[in-house]
């Protein structure tokens, strides 16, 4: 059980007027890189992470968790006004958002969107408190022997769900454990791959690898798209005039859609605590299960409110519940959390299940800036709709040297000298390449984050079982860990599908 007076504490914490500025600023910045077409707040996280080495720890990650919770909302903005998802979590939210906006209801179906997004996430947070502290002690049972088993089930269900083959994510999984045994070998202290250079010593800075293949390879991209000629110019639906009845949503109207919401929650924590499959899978999951659970599933893609409720409730649903496996793992759900990961090691916190003891009074007070961002994103967001509407028609060719100078400046403060720039760059091209090929960078950041932790649980679990594998037999957890890592890859190897790799969406010129 959790100590009350330390819940308490950590709660308190929250409620600063420093940390609720934060908290404040990181929902809008998340509501505007968000409402943009063709930015992802993969790469507002990625920009933003150096950018909190300054700032207390509590206020650095209530900050970049609150960019995260903002961008779920604002990306169903340019969804349901211009049918292009601002982020790919609300693709699904513009096969009716768009429709509804076209009846002339662009701003009822913005507010379906805001109070269902906020309704799912508000709903994964609770989960995520409750649930949290219980897991991480059952973690803590586990010896480095099961911690390696989970690894490699881990690394093989994310190569599997988040890229076009399990071949190709298992490939782009072994470029993130090279990259990661680039410094000191820790078991011998020697270095490896570090070509002479002492600024390699300390391993290839995360930050910079994850600006520059998550942020700045999308803003390649987004550049070179911006040079083709423009095959359709989309322009924003007219929010102006229309009766009360068509700008409001009133609670009869809300709670009409209950069930709808109540299912896309399920499924939303469901696949948020599952490592990699991520908000789009959710939100089309959530929007094909509803649809089929209807008994008028025609009616939806016409402007049905059930569409968007399905839609936002349970992406939004898998911000908080993909901390599950990081608090009580150390293992990331996606790549935000993987981000939120590198945060907390700027700040000298290593995640896991110690986490609760060690820093219990930080993860409760990281629990209220999530409850509280929240309240700020329904608020912001109310206050703020117009105002979007606007920011969608940013032109792409201000948009992208501004994120370019700011993954510059970031991967500089990050480091304090220019090897910090030049391992972003070439992290940027790295990326490019394997967006190009299809390769999963989420795959990638994965591996390169938890290899560090694969290679000291696997030295201790030698010395446990004097490399004898046979001790494996008196591990039975550790034995249906791997076989279920066997059976996936039998599972997801030879699928063909669409690729999951929400989390990399290829910018679109404006």
């Amino acid at each position: 059980m959790a100590d009350f007076s330390l819940l308490m504490a950590g709660f308190s914490d929250v409620f600063t007027l420093y940390n609720m500025l934060f908290i404040l600023c990181g929902v809008v910045l998340g509501q505007i890189v968000g409402a943009i077409p063709g930015l992802s707040i993969i790469m507002a996280l990625a920009i933003a992470v150096p950018l909190t080495y300054g700032l207390d720890t509590l206020a650095a990650i209530s900050f970049l968790i609150s960019v995260n919770k903002g961008g779920t909302v604002g990306g169903a903005v340019p969804s349901i006004l211009l049918n292009v998802p601002g982020t790919p979590e609300s693709a699904a939210t513009a096969m009716d958002g768009y429709p509804m906006a076209k009846k002339g209801k662009p701003m009822k179906a913005m507010k379906y969107a805001l109070y269902h997004s906020v309704l799912g996430d508000l709903s994964s947070d609770i989960v995520l408190i409750l649930l949290a502290a219980p897991l991480a002690v059952v973690a803590l049972k586990m010896g480095p022997i099961e911690i390696t088993a989970l690894m490699i089930l881990a690394f093989t269900v994310i190569s599997g769900l988040v890229g076009d083959s399990l071949i190709k994510g298992l490939i782009a999984a072994s470029m993130g454990f090279l990259l990661a045994t680039v410094g000191l070998d820790p078991g011998m202290a020697t270095p490896r791959f570090t070509f002479g250079l002492l600024e390699l010593y300390d391993g290839v800075p995360l930050t910079a690898v994850s600006i520059g293949s998550l942020a700045m390879s999308g803003v390649l991209l987004g550049l070179l798209n911006l040079r083709k000629p423009d095959k359709e110019q989309h322009s924003a639906v007219s929010i102006k005039g229309g009766s009360r009845e068509d700008n409001t949503v009133t609670f009869a109207e809300f709670w009409a859609n209950r069930y709808v919401a109540l299912r896309a929650f399920i499924i939303g924590t469901i696949i948020g605590a599952i490592p990699g499959l991520g908000s789009t899978t959710a939100g089309f999951l959530s929007y094909s299960v509803n649809k089929q659970a209807a008994k008028d599933p025609e009616a939806f893609g016409t402007g049905d409110p059930r569409g968007i409720a399905a839609s936002e409730t349970a992406n939004s649903a898998v911000v908080g519940a993909n901390l599950i496996p990081l608090l009580t793992l150390g293992i990331p759900g996606n790549i935000a959390a993987a981000l939120l990961v590198s945060a907390f090691i700027i700040h000298g916190i290593q995640p896991g299940p110690l986490l609760f003891e060690e820093q219990g009074r930080l993860i409760y007070g990281m629990f209220g800036a999530m409850l509280v961002a929240n309240f700020c994103n329904l608020g912001v967001g109310q206050f703020c709709m117009r105002f979007w509407a606007m920011v969608v028609s940013a032109p792409g060719t201000i948009i992208y040297p501004a994120a370019m100078l700011l993954c510059f400046a970031g991967a500089y403060v990050i480091t304090g000298a220019t090897f910090g720039i030049f391992v972003m760059v070439s992290a940027a091209l790295f990326g490019y390449v394997m967006r190009t090929f299809g390769y999963s960078i989420v795959a990638f950041i994965v591996a390169f984050l938890l290899t560090p932790q694969l290679e000291n649980s696997v030295l201790k679990a030698r010395l446990i079982t004097d490399d004898n594998p046979w001790e494996l037999l008196n591990h039975p957890v550790a034995l249906v860990l791997i076989a279920i890592s066997v059976a996936s890859m039998i599972y997801l190897g030879p699928r063909k599908k669409k690729p999951l790799d929400a989390e990399m969406p290829t910018p679109t010129g404006q």
